[in-house]
């Protein structure tokens, strides 16, 4: 098997260049991702938990997660660019996704940013070595895509704080270890104001979670109840004022550079939909209609126009620029393109022959999944009616209504 690791990245980029270490990442990718795991596989196999967490750990040791980390804290101290070419070698296969994005892409990022030295060093790793999983506790029944209008409360009793409220929604709470918490320390008239992030351990006591059924019969969400949760003054991450601005930053990481692969996995999805469609005699002169061709080359114009955004904002990074709204136009662009893309998908696949090749049974397999969880993707991180007024406020500087 091939194996970049960690050093090898390192030594290969200033003597080899790009190139080079893209290739060495595609190699390793293929040589050991198991076949059965790819979602456009003949014959799937759905990976466990363990299983997955001991493939993101091996993926870390090889190089391809904390790429721009600092040494310190376990990461490869690499830069931006080098991580968006992990980014796009990862979404050109068709892999399962990580059970630790929370953790790897927005918490590590926040604590990062406004997290102690001590934190840094005793949660970092623990993230990439896949030791700790992290889930995100901001959405609430009342306060979805509008946080400031968020319940949960953190008290301070002397010793410890204490979390009394509910979140739901929580993508992955039931395997987390750790939850990247927003709770309120203020009134809620404050809005804005008093609030504050917090570590919040999920095996604590007074923490109850609850899994939610979604549309496609899995239980990848859960309720989370905080029923007097103690929280050591050492998991709390910055001031209690400096939640707010700790809580923009972590939902623009989201909407602009939480999976940074996206574009490279639509194009993947295109190319599977594509050649599904050739391998089926009713499909295959579906692709020269031109209503259906129009629509597959909308998709591919969209799809770049994602690379370029996402490319855009790394290059900005790197020069020390700032994400800002444009958070809300990537996530507006990439949720409402792929939603339209899913039916697309399912509507050609719908007219395969029968009974249908198996080539063809993957791809309807596939794009079912798509499909259902797609319905999402213009609500979480904030709906598509909520990017539009960021957009609006943000870029456009509009005015607003009197």
């Amino acid at each position: 098997m091939t194996a970049i690791g960690a050093a090898a990245a390192e030594d290969a980029l200033p003597a080899a260049g790009p190139a080079a270490w893209r290739r060495a990442i595609r190699d390793w990718l293929e040589a050991n991702l198991p076949p059965a795991w790819r979602a456009d596989a003949i014959a799937p196999a759905e990976p466990g938990l363990e299983e997955l967490k001991a493939w993101e750990a091996r993926m870390y040791r090889a190089g391809l997660a904390g790429v721009a980390w600092p040494k310190a804290y376990g990461g490869h101290g690499l830069t931006l660019r080098e991580h968006l070419i992990v980014s796009q070698e990862i979404g050109r296969m068709p892999m399962p996704e990580s059970v630790n994005s929370i953790g790897k892409e927005l918490a590590g990022p926040i604590l990062l940013a406004i997290g102690t030295e001590e934190q840094k060093k005793r949660f970092i790793p623990a993230i990439l070595e896949m030791r700790e999983i992290w889930c995100q506790g901001f959405s609430e029944p009342e306060a979805g895509s509008d946080l400031a209008g968020l319940r949960t409360r953190a008290t301070h009793d002397g010793k410890v704080w204490r979390i009394n409220g509910r979140k739901i929604w929580t993508s992955g709470g039931f395997r987390a270890q750790r939850c990247l918490l927003l709770a309120r320390t203020g009134t809620l008239e404050d809005r804005h104001r008093g609030l504050a992030l917090f570590v919040l351990r999920m095996d604590a006591p007074g923490v109850t979670v609850q899994r939610i059924r979604q549309i496609d019969g899995e239980a990848e969400f859960a309720e989370v109840f905080l029923d007097d949760v103690p929280v050591e003054e050492a998991d709390a991450l910055g001031s209690p004022d400096e939640g707010w601005q700790a809580a923009v930053r972590v939902l623009e990481i989201e909407r602009a550079t939480n999976r940074m692969y996206r574009a490279w996995r639509l194009e993947n999805e295109l190319r599977h939909l594509v050649a599904a469609c050739r391998a089926d005699p009713n499909l295959a002169p579906l692709l020269a209609d031109p209503a259906y061709a129009q629509r597959l080359a909308q998709f591919r114009i969209e799809i770049e126009v994602l690379k370029r955004y996402v490319e855009g904002v790394v290059e900005d990074l790197a020069a020390g620029g700032a994400i800002g709204g444009r958070g809300s136009l990537i996530k507006l662009h990439w949720s409402e393109a792929h939603q339209r893309f899913a039916a697309l998908a399912l509507e050609l696949l719908g007219q395969a022959a029968l009974p249908p090749a198996p080539e063809v049974r993957a791809a309807q397999r596939r794009f079912r999944r798509i499909y259902l969880r797609a319905r999402a993707e213009t609500i979480y991180a904030g709906t598509s009616q909520i990017q539009l007024g960021i957009i609006a406020d943000r870029i456009l500087r509009l005015p607003r209504a009197a």
